[in-house]
C-alpha cells in the first residue's frame, strides 16, 4: 500500500509523556512540600497513576469532562494524604503547576527525531492526533522540537470529540484533506488510536511498546504492529 497521509498520535508514541510525567509528578511533589502529609510519597505517586489511567480512559469515552479531570486526577491522590485539606482550588494550582513542568520536558520516544527526519523525507504529509489539551501539547511540541514536521494539528477539543469516536476520525479526514484508502494511522494505544481508525476504515500501526499481548488483537489485527519507532522505517 502506498500512503499518502500518517495519522499519527503523539503522546507516548512520539513524545515521552510518561516518562516526562514521572519527572514532573516528583518536583511537583518537592515543590508543593507534600512530605509533609505524606510518610512514603510512593502512595501518592501510585494513587496517581491510578487515578490517570481511570481517568483518561473514561474522558476518551465522552464519560467524563476535561474539568473533572483535571480536578479529580489531583483529588484522588491528594485525599491519601495526613492533614491535608484538599480542595478543588488547590487541585487546579497543583495541576496547572504539574502540566507547566511536563510540557517542558523534551523528552521523546527513543528514534522519534530520527523517524520524522525519514518520513519527512520520503514525502509523507503528517498530521499529529491527539486527545491531549491544546495549550498542553503545543507546549510540549515546542520543548521536544517536533513541531515543524507536522502538516496539521488534530486535536480532540478542535474536533469536538475524542478518540476513539469516528466524528474525532471523520474530522481529521476533512482538516487533513486525506482520503481514507491512503492513510495510515500511528499510534501507541489500541483502544483510541487503533479500533477507532479501524472504525472508518483506515489501515493502523500500532506501536506496542506497552506489550499488549496478541490475544489482545487477535481477531481484529492493526495492519501492522512493531515493537520500536525504527521498525516504521522499515515498513514506510
Amino acid at each position: 500500500m502506498q500512503y499518502k497521509n500518517l495519522f499519527i498520535d503523539f503522546d507516548d508514541t512520539l513524545y515521552d509523556t510518561y516518562g516526562n510525567a514521572v519527572l514532573a509528578l516528583g518536583e511537583t511533589f518537592e515543590d508543593y512540600h507534600l512530605d509533609r502529609y505524606f510518610a512514603d510519597p510512593q502512595v501518592f505517586y501510585d494513587a496517581y497513576w491510578a487515578a490517570n489511567i481511570d481517568l483518561w480512559g473514561r474522558y476518551a469515552r465522552g464519560e467524563i469532562t476535561r474539568d473533572y479531570l483535571i480536578v479529580e486526577r489531583f483529588r484522588r491522590p491528594l485525599s491519601k494524604g495526613v492533614g491535608l485539606d484538599v480542595t478543588a482550588t488547590y487541585c487546579i494550582e497543583m495541576s496547572d503547576h504539574f502540566l507547566d513542568r511536563c510540557a517542558s520536558k523534551p523528552g521523546t520516544q527513543p528514534g522519534a527525531h530520527e523517524l520524522m527526519d525519514y518520513l519527512q523525507r520520503r514525502g509523507y504529509r503528517m498530521h499529529m492526533t491527539s486527545n491531549g489539551f491544546r495549550e498542553v501539547q503545543y507546549k510540549k511540541l515546542a520543548s521536544c522540537g517536533l513541531r515543524s514536521y507536522f502538516d496539521t494539528i488534530i486535536l480532540s477539543e478542535y474536533a469536538g470529540a475524542n478518540k476513539p469516536s469516528p466524528a474525532f476520525f471523520e474530522y481529521a479526514l476533512r482538516q487533513s484533506g486525506a482520503s481514507p484508502a491512503t492513510t495510515l494511522m500511528i499510534g501507541d494505544n489500541l483502544q483510541t488510536d487503533i479500533r477507532g481508525a479501524m472504525a472508518v476504515g483506515l489501515d493502523t500501526m500500532l506501536f506496542n511498546r506497552w506489550g499488549v499481548p496478541s490475544t489482545a488483537y487477535s481477531d481484529d489485527p492493526p495492519t501492522y504492529v512493531v515493537e520500536t519507532l525504527a521498525e516504521i522505517m522499515d515498513l514506510l
